[in-house]
């Protein structure tokens, strides 16, 4: 595997532990639609949540929170549509985005973007 897809599948398993340590229960992970995935698929109490995370090793290329376009939030939110037409979700939605900078494997710093943006 190579050094950034593994960096990523890291990341993810970072913040699956996040979520779930703060009682979101896990419903799909790197779904994809299309040209697009969604990393992981929640449910924060009655909310269906789509997160979208971006690790990264350092900040010398900016923050990885900075890597989100609108065409991926726009695949974001197609991808999502079609989650809710799939399993006949009909709750309320919410846009999310973890940050994740890995300096070692025991040492990372994680932010949570709640309604990082709105579709």
């Amino acid at each position: 595997m190579a050094v950034h897809n593994a960096i990523g599948k890291r990341g993810e398993e970072l913040a699956k532990a996040y979520l779930l340590k703060n009682r979101y229960e896990i419903l799909e992970s790197n779904w994809r639609y299309r040209r697009a995935e969604v990393d992981i698929i929640a449910m924060d109490g009655p909310i269906m949540v789509f997160v979208e995370v971006k690790t990264r090793t350092s900040e010398k290329f900016g923050k990885p929170e900075e890597f989100i376009t609108a065409q991926k939030e726009a695949f974001l939110s197609d991808a999502a549509s079609a989650y809710m037409e799939k399993s006949g979700h009909d709750w309320e939605i919410r846009f999310d985005f973890i940050s994740i900078i890995i300096q070692s494997d025991q040492h990372y710093s994680l932010e949570h973007f709640k309604d990082a943006f709105f579709y």
